[in-house]
């Protein structure tokens, strides 16, 4: 329905793929999720994260003219990732099945209207799947690129948080901090000079290590403090300044720092710039050639500060920031539930969701790091825009049944059950057999998607198994039916339970189940906001 073509990407990536487009080392490194290896000759190797590198080089082969664009190709293909903490099934797993496009434009309008087509589509696809998805503004990550949206389950057991209001759809990671204070406190003092240890009120601590425990011996609320945290990435040393209230999103430091990798320094690092854990603060540091000091936007929402005095046990009062500190801080704070609306319109409602699918504009990020190019009308060459779309298919099977589930099992719904119906047949005689053998060739027959039960269970176990498997409809051939011709048929949504008669080659029975699967199917039935 969206004019994408199919294809099939092979599961090894050469190294040399990887590094054109730079990402390589990330996700080989460290907490890189790139599961890799070695051949008999010695040539570097990656089980396929993900595909824009395979799929770059495969199009600046197959691609020339404008006229070729746009193009839109798709794989259902399994992928790998070394997870950290693989948890919750198929949620996140190290290997799954997912299905990704990837579309190559000649410009920016073109992108677009594939970008809300894929969209549409897969709000189609989740709805259809019994899924009501709220698609959010995300974080483009390591994927890159201009913009991207997820589409998200709400779930109390997902791993993401949304911040929504009326007009405002986002993921944590991706929201921007507004403030209710102003961030000109102080600005009317010009201060050229950080204070000096002198310059402040020095606060015997003992024992304090934590923001709480601090807010707590002080008696002061925690956002009249200064946190200072220390991170150490692949470039150095980081010194970050944020209100004590706060938390530091560390998605939007890394793309402040265009960086791949981030962690917490450790105790050494401390000692390396004259500080110590529990009582560091932002002034008065040692060896800052390799130390960038950094100030959240929240810093400026007082004119002087609380904050760690560099030394066991020592906090002072009255640190300020220089008008240059001032004038490059940045928002690098976790917006939480209560925070106010970019969009205007009140506070933000956080809830949790389950990420399904994510969408990307990737613009020239990778068709320029392989140096794709395909001739214009004017016979010139032009380096082609990307898209990327994704549906993650383990974790959105995992879903429906997170969502469409009771206490007696699965629910499915009809457009992604196994199977539609579940034919149960308690039969005694060869000719019961025969008979019930003869409703399941007629139903294969009619298209009936069926799966046939005839274990030499007992009916009770049998009727539980359906149940907790979920199929939609349950037909059941008993002595009803082998003696007056009429069969049970139970739906599993509703619990809704009915004698059918069969009818002349079944076709009775044969009708009414297809009237219920209709229905079912209607209830499905997608829109295209």
């Amino acid at each position: 329905r969206a004019g994408a073509l199919e294809t099939l990407l092979p599961q090894l990536h050469p190294s040399e793929l990887w590094q054109r487009s730079g990402r390589w080392q990330g996700y080989t490194a460290g907490e890189g999720i790139m599961f890799h290896l070695e051949d008999r000759q010695g040539r570097e190797l990656g089980l396929g994260p993900t595909h824009e590198e395979v799929i770059t080089s495969l199009a600046g082969e197959l691609l020339r003219s404008y006229r070729q664009l746009p193009v839109n190709l798709y794989q259902i293909q399994t992928k790998f990732r070394d997870e950290i903490r693989p948890r919750f099934g198929l949620m996140r797993g190290r290997e799954f099945i997912m299905k990704d496009a990837y579309s190559f434009h000649a410009d920016e309008a073109s992108l677009d209207d594939t970008y809300q087509e894929m969209r549409r589509t897969y709000r189609r696809i989740f709805q259809r799947a019994g899924l009501e998805t709220v698609p959010v503004e995300a974080d483009s990550g390591a994927m890159g690129g201009s913009g991207s949206e997820e589409f998200m389950v709400p779930s109390e057991i997902g791993e993401e948080i949304l911040l929504l209001s009326e007009k405002y759809r986002s993921n944590q990671e991706k929201t921007p901090v507004i403030y209710n204070e102003s961030l000109e406190a102080g600005a009317e003092t010009k201060r050229p000079k950080p204070p000096a240890i002198e310059d402040m009120e020095s606060i015997d601590t003992p024992k304090i290590k934590t923001i709480e425990e601090l807010a707590k011996f002080l008696k002061v609320d925690s956002a009249e403090l200064l946190k200072s945290v220390l991170y150490r990435t692949e470039h150095g040393l980081v010194f970050i300044g944020i209100r004590g209230d706060r938390d530091i999103n560390e998605v939007k430091l890394k793309n402040h720092l265009k960086c791949s990798e981030l962690e917490p320094a450790a105790d050494e690092d401390f000692k390396k710039i004259g500080s110590v854990t529990g009582s560091a603060g932002p002034f008065g540091l040692k060896n800052t050639d390799n130390l960038q000091i950094l100030f959240d936007l929240s810093a400026l929402t007082r004119p002087h500060w609380i904050t760690g005095g560099n030394a066991r046990d020592l906090h002072v009062k009255g640190f300020w920031l220089t008008d240059e500190q001032r004038k490059t801080a940045v928002d690098l704070a976790l917006a939480v539930d209560g925070d106010p609306s970019p969009a205007g319109d009140g506070p933000l409602k956080a809830m949790r969701g389950i990420e399904v699918g994510h969408i990307f504009k990737l613009g020239k990020k990778y068709t320029e790091a392989f140096k794709m190019t395909v001739l214009d009308p004017d016979q010139k060459p032009i380096t082609p825009i990307m898209g990327c779309y994704g549906v993650g298919i383990n974790r959105t099977m995992a879903t429906v049944i997170e969502q469409s589930h009771d206490e007696k099992g699965i629910v499915w719904p009809i457009s992604v059950a196994p199977f539609e119906v579940c034919l149960v047949s308690i039969t005694k005689t060869d000719e019961e057999k025969q008979a019930a053998q003869d409703v399941y060739d007629a139903f294969l027959k009619e298209g009936i998607d069926v799966l046939w039960d005839d274990r030499d269970l007992r009916p009770g176990v049998r009727f539980n198994d359906a149940e907790l498997l979920g199929y939609p409809i349950r037909v059941t051939l008993g002595k009803f039916f082998f003696q007056e011709g009429q069969a049970e048929l139970q739906i599993r949504k509703s619990g809704e339970s009915s004698k059918i008669e069969a009818g002349k080659g079944y076709s009775g029975l044969i009708q009414e189940i297809q009237r219920i699967r209709k229905e079912l199917f209607e209830e499905l039935k997608a829109d295209d906001s």
